[in-house]
This record gives C-alpha cells, sequence and structure tokens, in this order.
C-alpha cells in the first residue's frame, strides 16, 4: 500500500489543491523566519523542502515512513526516518524546527513539546501548524485530538518563553469553497444517524473516513473545477490568530541562555 497515498498526505493533486495552497504558505512563511540548523518533523511528500533549504546551514527532515524515492535533493538536506517522540537528537542541536499538520497525530502531545524544547539552542524557534478544532467539518479519526487556540498556546506554554499565536485565513473565494464544501461533507454525514463518527474507536474509522474524503475531495473537484483549481497561495494569509481560521500557525520561542542562567 503506498502509504502517501492517503488523504492525510497532501498532494499536489488538484482535488487536494484547497489545503495544498495553504500549506504551502505555512512554508513560505516558516522560510521567512528560520536560519542554520533546522529540523522538520513531518516530511510528508517533501513539498517544502524546496522553500525551506536555500535558507538555512543545514536541513534534516523526518518523517516515521521511508522517503518516497522522490524527495528534492540538495547538498545540505539530510532525511531521516524516525517516530516521535523522543525526538533521537542530542540536546540544543538546532535553531529552529518547524512541523506542520504533525502535532494533532502525536498521541503524547506533551512529551513532544518538551523534546522539541529540549533539542533547540536557546533562543531557538519552534513553528508548528495544526487545524483549528472549530472548523473542522467532521471528526477526522487520523487525528489524536484537535486544538482550539488556547488549548495550544498552554501546552506550548509549558516548554517556552514566548509564543506568537497566528492563524491561517482564507479569502472569499477560499470560503466559498469551504462553504461548498461543508454542504457536500454534510450530506454525507447526514446518514451516520448514530453518530457513530463519535462513537467508534478512530482506528476503525480511519479507513472509510480516508476512503470517503477522497471521494469527496474528486467531486468537488468536478462539480467546480474552475473554483477549486484557481485557489493560490496568495488567497491565504496568515494573522493574529482567531476563531475563524483554518490552522493554527504558532511560533514559539525558547528562553535565551542570558536569561535561563537568571
Amino acid at each position: 500500500m503506498n502509504r502517501f497515498a492517503t488523504a492525510e498526505r497532501v498532494s499536489r493533486d488538484m482535488s487536494d489543491n484547497f489545503v495544498f495552497q495553504r500549506s504551502l504558505l505555512a512554508y513560505h512563511r516558516a522560510a521567512e523566519l528560520v536560519a542554520g540548523d533546522v529540523l522538520e518533523i513531518g516530511t510528508g511528500t517533501g513539498y517544502g523542502i524546496d522553500c525551506i533549504a536555500p535558507r538555512c546551514k543545514r536541513f534534516v527532515t523526518i518523517d516515521k515512513f521511508a522517503g518516497s524515492g522522490t524527495l528534492p535533493a540538495a547538498p545540505n538536506v539530510e532525511f531521516r526516518q524516525m517516530q516521535v517522540p523522543p525526538i533521537a537528537f542530542p540536546d540544543a542541536s538546532f535553531d529552529c524546527v518547524i512541523s506542520f499538520q504533525v502535532i494533532e497525530h502525536i498521541d503524547d502531545d506533551t512529551a513532544f513539546v518538551r523534546e522539541v524544547a529540549r533539542v533547540l539552542r536557546p533562543g531557538g524557534r519552534f513553528i508548528v501548524s495544526t487545524p483549528n478544532a472549530p472548523m473542522s467539518l467532521t471528526r477526522n479519526p487520523w487525528h489524536v485530538r484537535e486544538y482550539r487556540i488556547e488549548e495550544l498556546r498552554r501546552l506550548l506554554a509549558a516548554d517556552f518563553a514566548d509564543i506568537e499565536a497566528c492563524g491561517v485565513f482564507g479569502n472569499d473565494k477560499v470560503m466559498e469553497y469551504y462553504a461548498r464544501n461543508k454542504r457536500s461533507v454534510e450530506r454525507i454525514t447526514r446518514f451516520d444517524i448514530l453518530d457513530l463518527q463519535h462513537r467508534l474507536p478512530r482506528r476503525l474509522l480511519q479507513i472509510p473516513y480516508d476512503m470517503l474524503n477522497r471521494i469527496n475531495r474528486r467531486r468537488l473537484l468536478n462539480d467546480n473545477r474552475e473554483l477549486t483549481s484557481s485557489i493560490r497561495m496568495e488567497d491565504y494569509r496568515i494573522a493574529p490568530a482567531e476563531e475563524g481560521c483554518f490552522d493554527l500557525f504558532f511560533i514559539a520561542t525558547k528562553e535565551a541562555a542570558h536569561l535561563a542562567g537568571r
């Protein structure tokens, strides 16, 4: 089975365009913030490598699955297969850690954040994105949990000195697609009269959810091809987090050495 075929792995397939373009924005914003030695947790299909690698001295990108063999190559890029947490690097190994659409899949998110802080150097940044729970249209059984703004802020505050809470928002075109997607999802979930999506163990729902999600995205593409294909990264923006953002985009900074030693 091709693990990269799941709808949980954002791809360049046009049916994923709504998600792909806003995910791409996260990398472009991170590229403005990273420098030095950078760790990415969650390589996915590797579409962010070309964006991040030119902006840093060393870029290590890790994923629990082996690379597909088509990841972009660059002299300062290294891929490692690794399950986290723990993060198998020494203390203070990196200047920045980025992780997009991963933390919601981690069983022990407290240990995950603690490990990120450990491998960061003093003053280092953790740039993390995750779905904003109120904007989810249905339960995603691939996610252990989803976060509200204050929930993610509290989680990060245990290990980081400063937290900038931002979100990814869409313009009118994006919101039109979202509204059509919402109606389409409601047509599917109306048959779940027993609310099994919230009653059954999430692992039993993962494959059916993935199949229906893929079918739904392709149907939306077929019925709204012009709208779906016209969405670009520029149709999204990153701004201070509010309830209506699609993703949370937080920048957490580790305490600097001279402050930690006071």
